[in-house]
């Protein structure tokens, strides 16, 4: 299992959720910044997960976590940009959702911004 390189600063979350591209849907937020090929050394997409206290307790926000965390895993190997960062916001849906439903809305926001080509399922 290949390992997820992950978002870890501040200001590179505040830069995803300032200049990325947002897209909405009940069950999660996701927020998608190409970085300039010139500066980017990434091969891979950096990825963030926020989950706020309105979620619910630690459990819940830990579900979440991991919920968000197993849908990528299964999409990841799919998408085709280089050198992007994506920040997907759990919503209050998200801890009672599995992560086979979490993935559909995942796949079909990545498509939305291009991260995923559209012969792919």
């Amino acid at each position: 299992m290949e390992r997820v390189e992950t978002l870890k600063k501040n200001s590179d979350f505040r830069r995803v959720y300032s200049k990325g591209v947002s897209f909405v849907n009940p069950a999660l937020v996701t927020y998608v910044f190409k970085n300039r090929a010139g500066n980017c050394r990434l091969e891979n997409c950096r990825l963030g997960i926020t989950t706020s206290k309105k979620i619910g307790n630690a459990v819940k926000r830990n579900r979440s976590r991991r919920v968000i965390r197993a849908a990528y895993r299964a999409i990841s190997n799919e998408i085709t940009a280089k050198g992007c960062s994506i920040v997907f916001v759990a919503r209050g849906k998200t801890a009672s959702m599995k992560s086979t439903d979490v993935e559909v809305v995942m796949r079909q926001h990545l498509k939305k911004a291009g991260l995923i080509g559209e012969n792919q399922n």
